[in-house]
């Protein structure tokens, strides 16, 4: 017994199949995971390594070559980039994509101990490396906090007891707060009385370092126990610390008698965050894994909405970016699309096959559609951007495999045949065809499914989905679908006209066989055809992921090397007021010293610097972003002139960076500046399509070097170490201790009273200590004034060799891909000195690793797909007829594309995919079809006549559906170009599939079509 005929006769069991995907899918829906985007790993860890008074090119030489040369031993890196300043060593460490989530703990714990190892190798004044394997933690509930009125000790506590609350939300993994005012306690030493005094800094020094130290007591001994004694509290305020006394030549002097003690913000602070214009500090809300983010969402909303009632009046909660609002939306809103797609699915069955057929295919339909979520939930996999276009990429091979069964079935029941009977004869002739044809579509998206790197994570829930759709929508086509029609379907006379004698066949028919008999003018027609739409596809802009369609958008602002953040603060405020007179902004969120943090998983953060200024703009609508995009462009450049001012569309997917990047490496800094200079020559005479043209090394900063006087500085007792200390004091001021305020620890910082001055001009008068002598010497007795210097204060290298990178942007609108043809030839001509070498960047090399590493999964993809076709129909020519119509499948896309004016980006690629697998399928039942009539004895050309015009509904109707059903995606950003693949593509596919599919057929099988056309001539000359 056939499955089909068994799913009539054994209902129940298929009843109770249907009721579980109905059910499943209603629970599915309730418990699914959610998430804006599909989870992708960020295989990256940052060390950070202090190293005070070193050059950034001691800090390369002498930190950061020890540490990346032992880190260079494992064998899970992918590559080493350092950025080095300084007194700071930024190393990123970025590991092979082929490593997937699970292996990357024991990969960090490898990573640690080889830092450890390399520690011992490091100068003695190197701090301790730091290893953060966090860096891609997402904090997707992003609020801004302002409290303008409170003191900075009460912002503090402020943001505390909300990160202590919002830590006890079940679900929160992590709450991360960046912004807050940093505050330092100010010991200025009056140099005057200081110097007359012969007080050594390190006296001084040592009696604020142990203000408030934690000192063991030791315990008294009773009989029964033992009590521990407590060391007496230290300094608790800073009047405490301003009463402090210091011993001199055995006097005793209170500190306030020669320094005054303060407590204020840091002069120069890390960080700066506005929302509004108005000060603030961050909130970042990480949900744990695997939850769904929408319902964490909704109960840290609920808790903030409890504890904003505690917080003082007058502190506010500002929203910069909400994921589970826009979760939720999205979701609703592709729900929408996906309803209304099968809607529209139903409504065209119904118009051609009439309300039962419609009836039955659209339940199949519906239950394909909620079984998938009922697995998709069992499997654990969210419900995101990618899982949900993917059942709508999947819609027109859904929906195919039930109108097969139905279509069949429909026709022998209007024939006299009784359901039973009608399923079994159709499941025996398409069950096979369907689930090889099937398989070959889900193997169509293995490749990138299956990819090992970041792009093949992120999409991996387009196969899984795939995969778990197509195969359940096969088993419901041999289960449901009989079942169902066995209910709605009337069983004919038997003796009723012809099935397929409507016009529209008729019509098919007739062209059909025009085009037999024309075969060598038609086979020359479709080559000249797509040999003119690869010409056409070759003009199509290319594009890695297209733009967000979430409402928001960037500033990048940078002032050259050595500028204070203060002015970069400054030139913001300018951005704000003009920003805040814009009907279009909703919300102003600024940060100052480096990038917010990771509040969505293709955001990444800026590196920190306090030349850099951020913006996150949201705008009221996506419609907008255009318009207020442009003219923010015209305001920034025209009056930060200054500064590289630039802005930045939130794009989909990973990725990001500058769209053109061309890396040169090799060893020596000087060389490497003459080439970006070179290059960008070279860029700006390539094309005009360019904007922003910078290196990621900066400009060279001005440093004052003083100019040592060993003899006279040995004569007086003077080392270099005691004048650094003195510079030191003098200008910035030297950190000697903590104080402890609650779980504060607040810097104390000693420095002279003329710290604060401006200029270099009081550094000659500074006065040195010299302990040998016991007495101050000034800073011009031992030294030969001073010197400026322009250095390299910004050095990056890539896997331990010195790389700059000329970066490009193009204007909004203009595609990155076609810029980059124009410009490459000028940049590969330049001449390279021996030992350095060119490396491209930017989107070329992201979409370049992308497609390398799709190129590798493809071949087997490839060789399952044909080996299914051959082994399907046991013969080589049916299947090399099929693979035929492949390369034509561009042909429809080049024309959609190139008619819309949209990019063919990797979303577009899903769709050409997809657009294969739809095309392979119908021409594998199409084929099938045309063997089984001629198996029956029919003559050769009419079977391939009557097969063809037997699937003529079957496949104009699932390519009707599924072109109607893209439309909903058309307003789609991420989707818009891959359904327009899929319109375009298919509508000319289905031209293919009935006519060059036969045609093909038909050419060949000589033998068969000469046996037929002598057979036809006898029978003619027979009947004359």
């Amino acid at each position: 017994m056939s499955i089909a005929r068994a799913s009539i006769d054994k209902a129940l069991i298929t009843w109770i199949l249907m009721l579980g995907c109905l059910l499943g899918g209603i629970w599915g829906f309730s418990t699914i995971g959610r998430l804006e985007d599909p989870a992708f790993t960020i295989k990256n860890a940052i060390i950070i390594t202090q190293y005070p008074g070193a050059s950034a090119e001691q800090v390369a030489r002498e930190v950061s070559e020890p540490i990346e040369s032992e880190i260079q031993k494992m064998g899970e890196i992918d590559f080493i980039t350092s950025s080095n300043k300084p007194g700071v060593s930024r190393i990123s460490v970025n590991i092979e994509s082929t490593y997937d989530g699970t292996e990357l703990p024991a990969i960090w714990t490898k990573l640690r101990n080889r830092v450890e190892d390399a520690r011992r190798s490091l100068p003695p004044e190197a701090g301790q490396p730091i290893v953060n394997d966090t860096f891609g933690d997402v904090f997707g509930v992003f609020y801004a906090v302002t409290a303008p009125g409170f003191t900075d000790a009460e912002v503090h506590e402020i943001s505390e007891y909300l990160r202590r609350e919002l830590l006890a939300v079940d679900g929160v993994a992590d709450v991360a707060v960046a912004g807050l005012p940093s505050e330092a306690i100010y010991v200025d030493a009056r140099t005057s009385i200081v110097t007359n005094l012969g007080i050594a800094p390190d006296s001084i020094g040592a009696a604020l370092s142990s203000t408030d130290t934690r000192t063991p007591a030791g315990s008294v001994s009773y009989p029964a126990q033992e009590v521990r004694l407590q060391a007496p509290g230290g300094s608790d305020t800073v009047l405490d610390i301003a009463n402090l006394t210091i011993g001199v030549g055995g006097d005793v002097i209170d500190l306030l008698d020669i320094a005054t003690v303060t407590r204020s913000r840091v002069t120069d602070p890390n960080e700066i965050i506005r929302f509004q214009g108005q000060e603030a500090f961050t909130l970042g809300v990480a949900g744990k894994a695997a939850l769904n983010i929408v319902e964490v969402g909704k109960s840290v909303d609920a808790r903030l909405a409890e504890i904003m009632r505690d917080v003082p009046a007058g502190v506010e909660l500002h929203p910069i970016y909400q994921q589970h609002v826009v979760v939720d939306e999205a979701s609703n809103a592709f729900l929408l699309n996906l309803a209304m797609s099968v809607a529209i699915v139903v409504i065209v069955l119904a118009l051609f096959m009439g309300w039962r057929a419609a009836v039955v295919v659209g339940a199949t339909l519906l239950l394909t559609v909620v079984g998938t979520v009922f697995l998709m939930a069992i499997f654990g996999i969210e419900m995101e951007r990618i899982s949900l276009g993917a059942l709508i990429i999947a819609m027109g091979m859904l929906v195919d495999n039930a109108i097969v069964v139905a279509e069949g079935m429909q026709g022998d029941m209007a024939k006299g045949k009784s359901a039973r009977d009608a399923a079994e004869d159709v499941a025996k002739k398409t069950q096979t065809p369907l689930l090889g044809a099937t398989v070959i579509g889900i193997m169509a998206f293995a490749g990138i499914g299956l990819s090992p790197d970041a792009t093949g994570e992120f999409l991996f829930s387009l196969f899984a989905v795939i995969g778990i759709s197509l195969l359940l929508s096969w088993i419901l086509a041999i289960t449901a679908t009989p079942l169902l029609a066995h209910y709605f379907f009337k069983v004919g006379s038997g003796d009723d006209a012809d099935h397929y004698g409507g016009p529209l066949f008729r019509a098919y028919r007739a062209v059909l066989s025009a085009a037999l008999t024309l075969r060598h003018l038609v086979i020359l027609a479709l080559i000249g055809v797509t040999v003119l739409c690869y010409i056409g596809f070759g003009q199509v802009k290319q594009q890695f992921f297209p733009d967000s369609n979430t409402p928001l958008f960037y500033v990048h602002y940078k002032l050259p090397q050595g500028s204070s953040i203060h002015q970069v603060s400054d030139d913001m405020t300018l951005l704000e007021n003009w920003l805040a007179e814009r009907d279009d902004v909703t919300s102003v969120a600024t940060f100052i010293g480096g990038g917010a943090t990771r509040f969505m998983l293709t955001y990444a953060p800026e590196e920190a610097l306090p030349t850099y200024g951020h913006l996150i703009i949201r705008a009221e609508s996506l419609e907008q972003i255009p318009q207020l995009r442009a003219d923010l462009e015209t305001f920034g450049r025209s009056t930060l002139t200054s500064g590289e001012f630039r802005t930045e569309r939130l794009a989909f997917g990973p990725g990001g960076g500058a769209p053109i990047a061309a890396r040169f490496s090799g060893p020596d800094p000087v060389v490497l500046r003459q080439l970006a200079e070179q290059a960008e020559a070279a860029l700006l005479g390539a094309s005009d399509q360019l904007q922003d043209l910078r290196t990621d090394w900066r400009e060279r900063e001005l440093v004052i070097v003083p100019r040592f006087a060993d003899e006279r500085a040995k004569a007086a007792g003077v080392t270099r170490e005691a004048l650094a200390q003195a510079l030191t004091l003098g200008t910035d001021g030297l950190q000697v201790g903590h104080y402890r305020e609650a779980d504060r620890l607040i810097p104390i910082i000693m420095r002279t009273d003329t710290a604060q001055s401006e200029g270099a001009g009081h550094l000659v008068d500074l006065p040195v200590y010299s302990a040998a002598a016991g007495t101050y010497i000034p800073v011009a007795q031992i030294t030969d004034g001073f010197a400026w210097e322009a250095q390299n204060t910004f050095l990056v290298r890539r896997d331990r060799v010195p790389t700059i990178s000329v970066q490009a942007g193009v204007p909004a609108g203009v595609n990155a891909s076609s810029v980059f043809a124009q410009v490459r030839g000028a940049v590969e001509a330049i001449e390279l000195p021996e030992g350095y070498i060119l490396e491209w960047g930017g989107e070329y090399e992201s979409s370049t690793e992308a497609q390398s590493s799709l190129g590798k999964q493809l071949p087997l993809s490839l060789i399952i797909m044909v080996l299914i076709s051959v082994l399907l129909f046991g013969t080589i020519r049916q299947p090399v007829i099929i693979w035929l119509l492949v390369p034509m499948s561009v042909n429809g896309v080049a024309l959609g594309l190139l008619g819309t004016g949209l990019p063919f980006s990797f979303t577009a690629l899903l769709g050409l995919l997809s657009l294969s697998g739809m095309l392979i399928k119908n021409g594998i039942v199409l084929v099938e079809e045309i063997d089984l009539v001629r198996a029956e004895g029919v003559p050769f050309r009419k079977a391939v006549l009557d097969a063809s015009t037997s699937r003529l509904r079957p496949v104009v109707l699932a390519a009707a559906t599924t072109i109607l059903g893209m439309i909903p995606l058309l307003s789609d950003a991420f989707f818009a170009s891959m359904a327009v693949t899929i319109m375009g593509g298919l509508g000319f596919a289905s031209v293919l599939t009935l006519v060059a599919a036969p045609v093909f057929y038909y050419s060949f099988f000589p033998r068969a079509r000469k046996a037929d056309a002598r057979a036809r001539k006898e029978a003619k000359a027979a009947a004359a």
